[in-house]
C-alpha cells in the first residue's frame, strides 16, 4: 500500500492532483483512515496514476479518461484505441486550425501599415536622483523575462515624459512597474529598452544620494555618477504598450502585513500546476481569498470556492520583496484577472501577477 505521498512521488501527479482525482471519482484511494483522512492506495493503482499521468499531459477531456481508465484493463482494447485516436484527432486538428489563424495573423503583420513615429530614436538628457533611480530599479527588476525567443521582453524598459521617468519590466506572467522624479528633459517622448546586464551596471553605480545622468542618444544609453559611467546598446526593439495592461477592473483591496503574509506563503499550503503553465515548467501555486472581513487567506487544499485566485507562488513572494514596504496593498479580482501588489504610500509602483487556472 502507498499513502499518498508516495503515490504522488512514484505516479506523477502531484498530491493535490490525487485529491482532485478523488473527489472526481476517478481514481479513488482503495482505503481512507477515518481518523487522520490519509489515503492508502493498493500497488496496481500504481499503473493507473501513471497512465492518468499521461492522459493529462496530452490535455485529454476527464470524461475520456474516466472510461478508458474504466476500459484499459479489458481484454478488448478497441473503446481505449477509439478514445486515444478521437483524442490524437482533435489534437490534429486544434493544430492545423493553430497554424491556419497564426498564417493569417503573420500576414496581417505583413501588411499592417503602421504611421506611427517610433518612440526608441529621440535623445534624452535628464538628471534622476541615485535613490530614487536605483529604488525603481529593485521594484522592476525581478519582473523581466529571460525567455531567448522575445528579446525585447529581456530588459527593463525605461519610458521618458516629460519630467516623468517610468521603468517596466514584463515576462508575460508578471508585469512590475515604478517611477522616478526627474529634472532637465524637455523634448518628446522617448522609449529605450536596457538589457539586464547593462541595467544591473548602473544599479551598482547607484550607491550614493547625489543626482546621477541619464543619456539616450539613439540606441546608445549611458549613466554617469561622479567620475563613474556606464553605458551600452539598447535592445533594438519595441517594447509592448504597457499603459494598455496596467488598467485593472476594479477588484478588493486588502492592507497585509508583508512579513506576516510571507510567513503564511512560505508555510502554508500549495498546489502544484499539473501541467506547463508559466514559463514552459509546473509551478507551486498558492491559492488565495478575500475573506468577508477584508482580509487575503491562502486556502488550503480542497477549498474550491469560485472566487479563489491561484498565482505562482514563487512570482508572489518576489513581488513582496519588491514591494520593499512592511505593509502592502493586494488587489483581487476576478479569477481570471491579475493580481497586483501595490505600496500604500505610492500608487505608481506596483507589480501584477497573471492568475493560474486550477485544474477544476
Amino acid at each position: 500500500m502507498r499513502r499518498v505521498g508516495e503515490m504522488a512521488r512514484d505516479g506523477g501527479l502531484s498530491v493535490s492532483a490525487l485529491r482532485f482525482y478523488d473527489r472526481a471519482g476517478v481514481l479513488v484511494p482503495a482505503w481512507v483512515d477515518p481518523v487522520s483522512g490519509y489515503r492508502w492506495y493498493e500497488p496496481e493503482q500504481l499503473e493507473e496514476a501513471r497512465l492518468l499521468a499521461r492522459l493529462r499531459r496530452v490535455g485529454m477531456p476527464l470524461a475520456d479518461i474516466r472510461l478508458v481508465l474504466a476500459a484499459w484493463a479489458g481484454a478488448d482494447t478497441d473503446l481505449v484505441r477509439g478514445l486515444l485516436q478521437a483524442h490524437l484527432r482533435r489534437l490534429e486538428l486544434g493544430l492545423s486550425d493553430a497554424r491556419s489563424e497564426f498564417s493569417t495573423l503573420r500576414s496581417l503583420l505583413d501588411h499592417r501599415e503602421n504611421p506611427m513615429t517610433s518612440l526608441s530614436t529621440a535623445t534624452a538628457r535628464l538628471s534622476v536622483p541615485a535613490p530614487d533611480l536605483a529604488a525603481a530599479l529593485d521594484a522592476v527588476r525581478f519582473a523581466a523575462g529571460t525567455d531567448a525567443e522575445l528579446p525585447m521582453l529581456g530588459g527593463i524598459l525605461f519610458d521618458i515624459e516629460g519630467e516623468e521617468l517610468h521603468l517596466v519590466a514584463t515576462d508575460r506572467y508578471r508585469m512590475a512597474v515604478a517611477q522616478a522624479r526627474t529634472t532637465g528633459h524637455g523634448g518628446p517622448r522617448t522609449q529605450v529598452v536596457v538589457p539586464l546586464p547593462l541595467a544591473d551596471a548602473m544599479r551598482a553605480l547607484l550607491t550614493g544620494g547625489e543626482p546621477v545622468q541619464l543619456t539616450v542618444d539613439g540606441d546608445r544609453v549611458t549613466l554617469e555618477t561622479g567620475d563613474r559611467q556606464t553605458a551600452g546598446q539598447s535592445l533594438g526593439h519595441e517594447f509592448p504598450d504597457y499603459r494598455r495592461l496596467v488598467h485593472l477592473p476594479a477588484g478588493r483591496r486588502a492592507h497585509v502585513d508583508t512579513a506576516t503574509f510571507r510567513e503564511a506563503l512560505e508555510t502554508g499550503p500549495v498546489r502544484a500546476s499539473e501541467t506547463p503553465k508559466q514559463d514552459g515548467e509546473p509551478c507551486d501555486l498558492s491559492v488565495l481569498r478575500m475573506a468577508e472581513n477584508g482580509t487575503v487567506i491562502v486556502c488550503d487544499d480542497g477549498d474550491d470556492d469560485q472566487n479563489n485566485v491561484a498565482v505562482n507562488r514563487e512570482f508572489l513572494l518576489h513581488a513582496l520583496a519588491a514591494g520593499a514596504r512592511d505593509e502592502l496593498i493586494l488587489e483581487l479580482g476576478a479569477p481570471t484577472a491579475p493580481l497586483a501588489i501595490r505600496r500604500p504610500d505610492d500608487e505608481g509602483v506596483f507589480s501584477m501577477l497573471m492568475p493560474v487556472r486550477l485544474e477544476n
